[in-house]
């Protein structure tokens, strides 16, 4: 049985199925490491302002409860990305610091590329957020070259 090609982007159409499952697979791998990426860059931020990260910081910065918090940062500590010290809040691993600068490099590429198209700086900041989870390497790539940053 011969597989129909994916319709160009001008096309409506169904998409083929392997192309639908690599695209959920890709969307639902982003969100799993969105969370993630997002504590860990945070952390690495109040630990550049104010020496340490405390959880009630960490809470009140994302919005969220302190149990929240707390049951994220036992995961991230799991994972070797945090270490918590008691009475002293948390701090980054090397890995956790490596993961932190690599999702802060790319928020601020896809936030610069959003300037670039003229996209006032409160809403480029905000869809950078976004976007900087979701975004392949591929275009990652893209962006940069068009900004000049290869």
């Amino acid at each position: 049985m011969k597989r129909a090609a994916a319709p160009s982007a001008g096309e409506a159409g169904l998409v083929d199925a392997v192309v639908h499952v690599e695209s959920f697979r890709q969307a639902r791998e982003a969100r799993r490491l969105e969370l993630v990426e997002d504590y860990v860059e945070l952390i690495a931020d109040l630990i550049g302002d104010g020496g340490e990260a405390r959880q009630v910081d960490i809470a009140a910065r994302l919005g969220v409860a302190q149990p929240t918090v707390a049951k994220m940062l036992k995961r991230l500590a799991e994972e070797g990305l945090v270490a918590q010290r008691p009475y002293r809040g948390v701090f980054l691993t090397g890995a956790g610091q490596a993961l932190a600068d690599a999702s802060r490099e790319r928020h601020r590429l896809v936030e610069s590329f959003l300037l670039a198209l003229g996209i006032d700086a409160d809403t480029a900041r905000r869809d950078a957020e976004g976007i900087e989870h979701h975004v392949s390497k591929a275009t990652l790539d893209a962006f940069a070259r068009f900004l000049g940053r290869t």
